[in-house]
């Protein structure tokens, strides 16, 4: 580990840990950090962390170093950079008068969910106090006739949708992973469902943000809950990608959607990539109403119980009335097999269902097993459709050239697609050219008119390549407004800007 953090700094991964704000705290009534032997390593004074205990309770606050190093990092390869406290507040008031308390005291705040990131979005570059949301889990309010619910940070969508199960309605942004909806929220997550659903900036309604400061809120108004709206400036959508850099989420309105009358899922492989991405764009412009296209790399099944061939292989789903899926079965057959697709494997029942989306869901376990002992890195890029197929051969050539061990899986259906690249942390060359590998792919999604991420986020180890992509004028509208709602940058440093 030690070795993997060298490495990440001299590649400029994260920037070197300092207090800058230190020198500000003379005029406060005492110092949130010790003063004894200087604190190289930040730790906050007994006073304040007893200001924390004060307004959560004792039980809701830890120092501990399991606990701080638990919550500085995420799934990502940037690791560890612990905050100095971990605090666990129960409610939005509690949330408030911790805002207010940090930002009094020109303390780092940084917002934790489930840790699912992939970004190092958790990462406290700067220590600080980590506000973990996760026991705010209440689902606030359902409105089934408006198709939407209110739900708090610790709601998970697997929750959610478990709580939703005999309403005849649920949320469909599936990432994978059994991620916070705030969290989601925060990063502008996205799924296989995309390609009908959207993403979460298309199922966001209305959200309750504590600002920097401690104030509340709301971005489409207190208790609303339209579709649409052209009264003013989009604030909900400002805060849906913004990755805890502009305040903490502490309840989110969501869109919901009718359970599907029927369901059908399907695989199919195909004699190459090139053949696979061909029939997910003739789909979508053949207007087949897919709910989800998902592809995988040749070998990937080698790992799941399917028997399918070493092939690159297409996992399909339809949502709708019998009647109407058996139309886009047989459209998307026709289209599939003109590609030279073979193997159909076609599944009506949820247990079937679940069987064939098991090896797409296991990807990231599946690419583990290609070198045990290694770790995961996954990166994302999405094109415009009619790209796919250039930066996916492109794609291909480049992670054989690299000699780099790892597989592509997609979200091919909206442009999305990862890489899972498979890396010694103790190895610093093999460390360089994984980051390489990240930037290199980043550019060719950029040139491809493209952008950097699709879901993953920008966090730690994209911010280069978010530059590049919106450049100047962008990057300086950005940090202007950060600046306006953050003025001294305590709101989960060093990452997007």
């Amino acid at each position: 580990m030690a070795s993997l953090l060298r490495a990440a700094a001299t590649l400029g991964l994260f920037p070197r840990r300092g207090y800058c704000s230190r020198g500000a705290q003379l005029s406060v009534p005492w110092c949130p950090w010790d003063s004894v032997g200087g604190n190289a390593e930040g730790e906050l004074s007994k006073g304040f962390v007893e200001a924390l205990k004060a307004v959560v309770g004792s039980s809701h606050v830890s120092t501990a170093a399991a606990h701080r190093e638990q919550h500085g990092h995420d799934e990502s390869m940037h690791r560890c950079q612990p905050p100095d406290v971990v605090v666990w507040p129960q409610n939005v008031e509690q949330v408030s008068r911790l805002a207010a308390l940090c930002y009094s005291q020109g303390l780092p705040i940084i917002p934790f969910g489930t840790g699912t990131g992939l970004e190092g979005g958790v990462c406290a570059v700067q220590g600080g106090v980590c506000i973990n949301l996760t026991h705010m889990d209440r689902i606030l309010k359902l409105n089934p006739e408006d198709f939407s619910v209110v739900v708090e940070p610790g709601v998970t969508r697997k929750a959610l949708n478990t709580y939703l199960r005999d309403s005849g309605l649920w949320f469909p942004v599936d990432p994978g992973a059994d991620a916070s909806l705030c969290g989601m929220v925060a990063t502008g997550a996205s799924g296989t469902n995309a390609v009908r659903y959207g993403t979460m900036r298309d199922n966001v309604l209305n959200l309750e943000v504590v600002l920097p400061g401690g104030r509340l809120l709301h971005t489409a108004g207190l208790g609303r809950h339209f579709r649409k709206s052209a009264a003013g400036y989009n604030l909900t959508g400002l805060f849906v990608g913004s990755e805890g850099t502009l305040g903490l989420i502490t309840a989110a309105t969501l869109r919901l959607h009718p359970v599907p009358e029927a369901t059908v899922a399907a695989t199919c492989a195909f004699p190459s990539v090139q053949a696979a991405v061909d029939t997910t764009v003739h789909i979508l412009q053949a207007a087949v109403p897919v709910a989800r296209i998902g592809e995988l790399g040749a070998g990937q099944s080698r790992h799941s119980q399917l028997n399918c061939p070493v092939a690159p292989t297409l996992f399909l789903e339809f949502h709708g009335s019998e009647q109407a899926l058996a139309e886009q079965i047989q459209r998307a057959e026709e289209i599939a097999g003109h590609n030279g697709a073979s193997l159909f494997s076609w599944a009506k029942e949820a247990e079937e269902r679940r069987r064939l989306w098991a090896a797409r869901h296991s990807a990231w376990y599946a690419a583990l097993a290609l070198r045990p002992g290694c770790k995961g890195y996954s990166t994302d890029v999405c094109v415009p459709i009619s790209r796919l197929p250039e930066i996916l051969v492109q794609t291909k050539e480049d992670l054989k050239a690299s000699g780099l061990t790892g597989t592509i899986v997609g979200h091919v259906g909206d442009g999305n697609f990862h890489c899972i690249l498979l890396v010694d942390p103790e190895d610093t060359e093999e460390v360089r050219r994984v980051m390489a590998f990240g930037e290199q792919l980043g550019r060719r999604a950029l040139a491809l008119h493209g952008t950097c991420t699709g879901e993953h986020g920008i966090g730690l180890g994209k911010q280069q390549l978010l530059q590049e992509e919106v450049g100047a004028v962008g990057m300086e509208t950005m940090r202007q407004l950060k600046a306006m709602l953050d003025p001294q940058g305590l709101m989960n440093p060093g990452k997007v800007l």
